[in-house]
């Protein structure tokens, strides 16, 4: 708690600190050359040297490394490397795991995350049972056996030290399977006996398994199954459509303690017991910059630094990170509530958003939208996806919702208008385009049987936490996939 109230406290000189660290540790390699890192004297020379990268600028430098070539955009060995795709597309992203990254900013996450559980709660029983944890696997990179890429909890639970390993269940041959449909029998089968005092992983996989150890046991409730039970550690999605589902299923006595951690790196923790938003961890060799939302994709492009961020204003988030990184837009929105010390909170991401219309409806606008339409109505949502649809002849365009319902409104056209109001009431880009419907007509909404957005994942060979159903989307391409395979299979 000491480390993390110094860097609450000297924000601005710990960042400063951090990325001359980076720039000395990759002076020598092949991207630290290129730059000529050893010139750099200050931050204005680092952004003006540095372009601002994203996944398709650096892929052939993480190509190289893949096929076991080092020193490339980092000076230590990288053997490991993250399967990350924040989409479903074909295409996924193989994010660079250097033991620094591993050490100083994932494992120093989980320690600060639990740490600061400790914190808030310091009558937790928390160490007197085991955390059960969901991870993702491993595989081998072709051609290049001591390469290995998968989800990142995969690695990490890879090169988890031992005390780490005994105080989790079930054990890393079970956590690292293969094949969701067998990994799940074997980890209920695994866990049930275990005293289990925290739960850890993705909602949409978690709320998977607690519904088959339901099954399983027979039990109505998990606390009957798990009655230590105290905390679930979640993070990966917005967990707002899923808390209702938890908490059907969990005692009200359980704490969700929220963390953003991605395959890029670790970079907040929920840190207030009666607040979601999240610390900006920045002391995890992590060097952040900033771009104004409304400047992304200007031609300039200027980043703003920590000191210079307001509050309430959507930023991208940009970063350099001791994986190997550099100036690297990782595709997330955020928004600060507070600047002593750093809050935030995640608004959606640079690329899922619709603005078809000039909308620009984004992931934070649709997911308090829907709330408000499923506690007017009754209802609760497993999975959903958005996109435009197009008219021709100069016709009116709208949105197209494809939800799976849990609980299905007991009236969906009334439904239909309370999402439609509330996204008026949250976006008023949205409400202006909606405006007699000149531009942009009512949603239309189609509901989605039970299974489908499972099925489909499963189709594409994309069960696991680090895949998720892509929410909004610009185009109509994987909306149209699902629509296409739950009519060949009604």
């Amino acid at each position: 708690m000491h480390q993390i109230e110094l860097f609450m406290k000297y924000p601005h000189e710990v960042q400063r600190e951090g990325l001359s660290k980076l720039l000395k540790a990759a002076a020598d390699t092949q991207w630290g050359k290129e730059h000529k890192y050893k010139d750099i004297e200050n931050l204005k020379q680092f952004a003006e040297r540095v372009p601002l990268q994203d996944y398709e600028s650096i892929k052939p430098y993480i190509d190289k490394m893949r096929k076991g070539e080092q020193q490339v955009l980092w000076h230590s060995e990288i053997k490991w490397f993250a399967k990350s795709s924040g989409t479903t597309n074909d295409k996924s992203k193989f994010i660079p795991i250097s033991n620094e990254s591993l050490e100083e900013c994932h494992f120093k996450g989980g320690k600060d995350m639990l740490s600061i559980y400790c914190n808030n709660f310091p009558e937790t029983q928390l160490f007197t049972g085991k955390s059960l944890t969901l991870a993702g696997s491993l595989r081998a990179v072709k051609g290049f056996e001591t390469a290995f890429d998968g989800d990142l909890s995969a690695v990490i639970v890879q090169n988890l030290p031992l005390l780490a390993e005994l105080a989790r269940t079930p054990n890393s041959e079970i956590t690292l399977m293969d094949g969701w449909d067998e990994k799940i029998e074997k980890l209920a089968e695994a866990t049930i006996n275990e005293n289990v005092t925290s739960l850890a992983g993705v909602p949409s996989w978690m709320l998977i398994l607690l519904r088959h150890v339901l099954l399983k046991t027979k039990k109505k409730s998990i606390q009957e199954v798990w009655p230590n039970l105290e905390v679930y550690f979640h993070g990966g999605i917005n967990f707002n459509p899923y808390l209702q589902h938890f908490k059907n299923i969990l005692s009200s006595d359980v704490f969700y303690l929220e963390t953003y951690n991605a395959s890029e790196g670790f970079f907040g923790i929920q840190d207030q017991i009666h607040s979601k938003d999240f610390l900006l961890m920045l002391d995890y060799g992590i060097y952040y910059e900033f771009i104004p939302l409304l400047q992304l994709n200007n031609a300039e492009n200027k980043t703003v630094l920590l000191q210079d961020v307001e509050l309430n204003k959507d930023y991208a988030v940009v970063i350099s990170t001791n994986g190997g990184l550099w100036r690297y837009q990782i595709g997330d929105t955020i928004q600060f509530t507070n600047l002593n010390p750093y809050r935030f909170k995640i608004v959606g991401r640079t690329k899922h958003f619709i603005n078809a219309f000039g909308e620009e409806l984004m992931i934070d606008n649709a997911e308090q939208a829907l709330i408000i339409a499923c506690e007017k109505t009754d209802a609760s949502i497993i999975e959903y996806t958005a996109a435009p649809i197009y008219f021709d002849n100069n016709e009116s365009g709208s949105h197209q919702w494809l939800i799976e319902f849990e609980k299905t409104p007991y009236d969906l056209q009334f439904f239909t208008e309370l999402l439609d109001n509330a996204l008026k009431n949250l976006n008023s880009d949205y409400e202006a385009k909606r405006y007699r419907d000149i531009l942009l007509k009512p949603p239309v909404i189609v509901q989605a049987k039970k299974g489908t957005f499972f099925n489909w994942l499963k189709s594409k060979n994309k069960l696991g936490g680090q895949f998720k159903v892509p929410r909004l989307s610009n185009e109509r391409t994987i909306i149209n996939e699902v629509l296409l395979q739950m009519n060949e299979s009604a």
